[in-house]
This record gives structure tokens, sequence and C-alpha cells, in this order.
């Protein structure tokens, strides 16, 4: 697969084509634009594979062989807010995208909302998990895919705390998505009765995990919840196995991990990681069949993330919409669709868009096998429990979003 350098001069926009076609109100032109993490420790959980995966929901949707032209432009957005809303930008102005979609990085991801509204087109973040893309943060262009901080912290959080990991001290990354993620498993470890002894924040991107692990194995804490994710979930995992922490009775709680980054610890360190995921490519034969072409597309191989899943079916889903509408320019009135159709796809099955623009469907608590239960490649999860779809995201009565009419 090619990508060839569009010229973006701030941040490397790179494309599968070098010049997106105008897409005009009246024709049958939709550009699609993945605004990601390219290069860095987000990059194998969304990046180039995200790409990959919108372009497999353009392929499944045919609306191509009906006499429309999609094309995906990506974008690194360096995990920077301000990179993101220029690329974003000038994605729209320049290269008339209609749809930005995944966007890794909670931060990047609020600032991308905030123009997409301004704009009025459409934004499908599926990497990025702050829940106040669909609470304070909402806008009528939003449609937020596959996970959040509140399914995260009641999912890992709360199964945790109520097998009696009671006392907690937390690792964050320093930035929207580490502090939100936080905020909400507080919340949850509370309400189950457990306490908070302490935490620790983080620069993103950290390579040397030491001095942070080292106060969190002099709290004694029961439990160290890891409030990040992607390379930074790796890094202080690896060095808390290093130091003995694990084997010295503390519990490492990974409230975001990815298949990438249990491939990337390996079994012999990931074996046991109690964690939440909307998504697992072993579910079921749809999911299966999916993640072997999408296996074969990816440069490197990997057998698809949550994130990546959420971009396919945010893409196969907004299509849908767009194909009904008729039209991509008015974002919201492409979104208002979107809510108005159910979801239905193979890898989340049937759910809805509500009204904050939250997609609803189960979620799962998985648990990491051990070397000697994995038995095929990317064998890596065992099923603990399954989410309800209604009890997995905040309710609308609990919403701060300003859509929702209390």
């Amino acid at each position: 697969m090619n990508y060839k350098i569009a010229g973006l001069a701030m941040a490397g926009l790179m494309s599968s084509v070098a010049f997106a076609p105008s897409a005009l109100a009246a024709d049958k032109t939709i550009v699609i634009g993945n605004v990601n993490d390219m290069s860095s420790l987000y990059a194998d959980t969304g990046g180039i594979g995200s790409e990959v995966a919108a372009k497999m929901a353009i392929e499944d949707s045919g609306m191509e062989k009906k006499g429309w032209k999609i094309s995906v432009i990506s974008a690194d957005h360096q995990n920077k807010p301000d990179v993101g809303a220029t690329l974003t930008r000038q994605l729209i102005d320049e290269k008339h995208a209609d749809v930005i979609i995944d966007t890794p990085n909670s931060g990047v991801a609020l600032a991308v909302a905030a123009v997409v509204k301004e704009k009025n087109k459409v934004f499908i973040p599926s990497g990025a998990a702050s829940a106040a893309l669909t609470g304070a943060a909402c806008t009528p262009n939003t449609v937020h895919w596959t996970y959040d901080t509140y399914e995260l912290a009641h999912g890992t959080g709360g199964a945790i705390t109520r097998a009696g990991g009671k006392s907690w001290f937390f690792l964050t990354a320093d930035y929207a998505f580490g502090k939100a993620l936080e905020a909400d498993t507080t919340a949850v470890v509370k309400a189950e009765g457990g306490t908070v002894l302490g935490h620790d924040l983080h620069p993103l991107n950290t390579a040397d995990f030491s001095s942070f692990l080292l106060q969190a194995q002099a709290s004694k804490a029961q439990v160290i919840g890891l409030a990040n994710a992607g390379g930074d979930t790796i890094n202080s995992i690896k060095q808390a196995a290093e130091f003995g922490i694990i084997k010295g009775g503390q519990t490492i709680a990974p409230l975001l991990l990815f298949i990438t980054d249990v491939n990337a610890m390996g079994l012999k360190v990931a074996q046991g990681l109690e964690f939440t995921s909307s998504f697992y490519w072993d579910m079921n034969d749809g999911t299966r069949a999916w993640a072997k072409r999408f296996q074969a597309l990816d440069p490197a191989h990997h057998m698809p993330t949550q994130g990546q899943a959420g971009a396919y079916a945010g893409v196969l889903h907004y299509l849908k919409a767009v194909e009904k509408v008729g039209d991509p320019s008015d974002g919201a009135k492409v979104v208002a669709e979107m809510k108005a159709l159910p979801t239905d796809d193979p890898l989340f099955g049937k759910g809805t868009v509500r009204i904050d623009g939250r997609v609803t469907h189960p979620a799962y608590l998985f648990k990491v096998k051990t070397p000697e239960e994995s038995k095929y490649p990317w064998d890596y999860y065992k099923l603990v429990a399954t989410i309800p779809a209604d009890k997995a995201f905040r309710p609308l009565s609990e919403s701060d979003c300003p859509l929702v009419k209390k």
C-alpha cells in the first residue's frame, strides 16, 4: 500500500491519493479525514490501521458501485491539540473533508470536535476516550464510538474493587484523557467502598516509569491503576514486572488496554491482567472473518484494536446515513440521520446512537491468558463478564450534554 505525501507542512498529511477531489454539495463525493497518531505511542492502536478499517467500510458499504467517489486522507496530529485542530481546518477547507474519524488522544479530539462543529461537518472519534465528548463538550456533529472513560472506569474499576482491591494508587497520563479516566475511576472506587491513597502524573510518552512505580509501590495500595494508554501502558507494565511489583502482591489495573499492547508485552508479562474492552477479534465468526481481512491489509499485519474496529463501524454507519440523506455537506443533518438509524455491523452488532452522540453496545471484562492457555497467534483474551449496553455507558439521566433535555 503506497501513501503519498499530500503536502500539509505542519504535520505531514498522508493520503492514498495525491489530491482529494472536491466534495461539492450537489455531487456524490465523500472525503474522510483520519486525524491520527501516525508515529508515536498510539500509532499501533489507531494510526494507518484506522485508514485500513475505513477503506474496508467503504468497500462493504457498496456505495462506490452506486457512483459515489470516496477517498481517505490520513494526517499525523502528533498528539498536540493545536496541530490536530489546524489539520482538521486544512482537511475541511483545502481537501473538502466531510468527516473526521478516530483521533486517539482526548485532548486532540476535544479540539477537533470544536472545529468540526464550527465547520458543520461530522466527527466520529473511535480512539479517544474522554466521556466529555458526549458530556459537557457534546455537539450535534459528534458521534462517539467504541469506549469512553465512564465505561472503562465502571468496567475495570468496579470489578477489581468489588473483588477486594479496595485501596488504589493511580499512575496518570498528564492530559485530558488520563485525568478524566482517573476521576471517573476514583468515583467508582469510592462508590464501591474503596479508597484512593494517591496519584502521580506522568508526561505523555514516558520511557522511564521507575520513579512513578516506586512511589506507587511505597503507597502500599492494593491496586495500581494505570490511567494511561498505548506505549505508556506497555512501558509501565513491563517495568512493574521488572521491579517485581506484580509478584510483590500489588495488582496492576490497566484501565485502557489494547490487543497490540498485549502483543508488544507478550503473554509472560501481560498474563492475568483484567481490563474492559468493547471489541475482541476472536469473539465470534463475524469478528474473526473481519479481523482476518484487516490483518491481511494492515501494513504491520496486526489484529485490529477496538479503536480500529470502531473506525470501521463508525464509517460504515456514516455512509449509510449519507446515502439516505443524499448529500454529505451538512454534517449536523447527517449526524441526525445517524441517530435515527439503528446501528448494525458485524463487529458490535445492533445498537443505537443516543441524542448525546454516544453509540451504545455491550462492553466486556476480559482477562489476559497465560502462555499455556493461548492456542494460536493472537489468542490472548478470555471473557470474564459481559456488561449490557444499557449499563456500559453513562445514563442520559446523569448527562451534562447540552443536547439532552431533562
